[in-house]
């Protein structure tokens, strides 16, 4: 009686692993591929660099932060500098005299310190053009250029700021500031996003 008792107990417990077991090779599968299809959706919904660099001059805006300030290359540094500190920016771009829409070079406070300051130069006495970046040395972006794009440029180049060129002219410039910002702003709504997703709130 108690061999024919154990025999039952031992194959109820091989009916009941057998039973895991097939539930972990079928249905285990099946649901994991529902829920990384979903999220899959998701992510390419709503997907990690999205934001581009015409998101960011639209909400700059056109006034806001430099992003439409400019000089001409015939501006004396000092008047450079003094726009730059009126408006609390670290670069202007260059445009060339009576063309607001051909960029000729970007001059940053990097060129005032080591082209003025350290050589003991008169910002007063020397012209922009003298000192500034040229256009054939510059690394632009395009507004549809992605911010991560951006930023890796700016940081392999070790520059600051970037101007903004289409193939109408110049757009604006953004800085570092602004893409860390929208960077931040843009992986904080995606981690909102899935906590929202896990939580059921899709």
């Amino acid at each position: 009686m108690q061999g024919a008792v154990r025999g039952l107990l031992l194959n109820g417990k091989n009916a009941v692993l057998q039973h895991v077991h097939l539930g972990n090779q079928f249905l285990r599968p099946i649901a994991c591929a529902r829920f990384e299809s979903t999220v899959s959706a998701r992510i390419d919904e709503h997907g990690f660099e999205r934001t581009t660099i015409s998101d960011i001059l639209k909400e700059k805006g056109k006034g806001a932060d430099g992003s439409w300030l400019w000089c001409t290359v015939e501006d004396t540094v000092y008047d450079a500098v003094k726009s730059m500190t009126q408006h609390n920016v670290g670069a202007l771009l260059v445009v060339k005299p009576e063309e607001e829409k051909s960029i000729a070079g970007i001059i940053t406070e990097r060129d005032y310190l080591r082209k003025i300051i350290v050589q003991g130069r008169s910002s007063k006495s020397t012209k922009v053009g003298d000192i500034m970046t040229e256009e054939n040395k510059l690394i632009t972006v395009t507004p549809d250029t992605k911010v991560l794009k951006a930023m890796q440029l700016m940081t392999d180049n070790r520059i600051r700021h970037i101007p903004v060129i289409d193939d109408k002219g110049m757009k604006g410039m953004v800085s570092i500031g602004d893409v860390v910002r929208a960077v931040v702003s843009e992986h904080r709504d995606e981690l909102d996003r899935l906590n929202a997703f896990i939580q059921g709130g899709y």
